[in-house]
């Protein structure tokens, strides 16, 4: 299946969607920032100094989401109707687990930005905690789920 994002001479375009049809899209991602066992006691106990490291977290991936086609070159704009961004604290991990689910109504699919709220929920647990542990490391980053459209239902194994 070729790259929709190139045309036939292999120059990058936004591609063309006026002709799809308007259907009811979702996109669910998920990932997960993994930290030192202190770090992790910091952010379940409260006492970052930063303050509220997972409020603010599900703020900035909702903000991510809505600022997808800013940050991504051939992203559509569209008009974003739910946004919602969950953490997990995950004390095997240790750390914290996000999940990202993304709803419109449109010509073209959401994944783009459910891993944008999952990636930018992601940093901002690392900035808030970066003073105390920079060993964090964020992974796992993944559409799980992407329904509507032509393609249909894609739901990851």
């Amino acid at each position: 299946m070729p790259l929709t994002h190139f045309d036939a001479q292999g120059d990058a375009h936004m591609v063309d969607v006026s002709a799809k049809a308007v259907t009811a899209r979702v996109a669910v991602a998920r990932g997960h920032i993994s930290m030192r066992r202190e770090t992790y006691d910091i952010i379940s106990e409260g006492k970052a100094k930063k303050g509220d490291v997972l409020g603010v977290a599900r703020l900035a991936g909702i903000m991510g989401a809505k600022k997808t086609p800013e940050l991504i070159p051939l992203c559509h704009p569209l008009a974003i109707s739910k946004v919602s961004v969950e953490l997990t604290l995950e004390p095997d991990l240790p750390g914290v687990a996000i999940e990202a689910t993304v709803k419109t109504t449109g010509q073209t699919g959401v994944e783009m930005e459910a891993l944008t709220a999952v990636s930018t929920a992601a940093l901002t647990v690392y900035d808030m905690a970066k003073a105390v542990d920079k060993e964090m490391r964020i992974g796992g980053i993944r559409v799980v789920l992407k329904d509507g459209g032509k393609s249909g239902r894609y739901t990851a194994e």
